[in-house]
């Protein structure tokens, strides 16, 4: 039986990082759904527009070959993303694992048969760190 993973981020400002999350993820499911954040969500909780316009962030991601379908993130209910795509597998970023929200969500997600592996971040490049330095030229 196939195996669906699904991973989301915003993907501002495309990384090695990012890539290395996709590639890890990809190896773990025959095929990998990413939810790519919309600026609105972003703007709601991060209180910041991403530097690369939505639209173009989809393309980016789409265009990765260890991706094989990209949809978009307008909220951070998982349970609907997995009604709607029945995934096997969620891929998250570490710095998640122990908090209340995320045990809760592997609580409900183990009735469900779907599995949470947490991936690390790469910790020597991220978007925030670009961003400030291109503020700085």
């Amino acid at each position: 039986m196939k195996k669906i993973g699904y991973t989301t981020g915003v993907f501002d400002l495309f990384h090695i990082g990012h890539l290395n999350v996709l590639k890890r993820a990809k190896l773990e499911c025959d095929y990998l759904i990413v939810g790519v954040t919309s600026d609105e969500l972003s703007m709601s909780v991060k209180n910041k527009k991403p530097v690369i316009p939505f639209q173009e962030r989809m393309e980016i991601v789409e265009a990765i070959k260890f991706v094989d379908e990209v949809v978009p993130q307008v909220n951070y209910d998982k349970l609907e993303a997995w009604n709607n795509l029945k995934f096997d597998r969620m891929f998250v970023g570490d710095d998640w694992k122990g908090t209340d929200k995320w045990n809760q969500i592997e609580k409900e997600f183990a009735e469900l048969g779907v599995e949470i592996m947490y991936f690390s971040y790469t910790s020597h490049t991220s978007s925030t760190l670009l961003r400030e330095v291109l503020s700085k030229i």
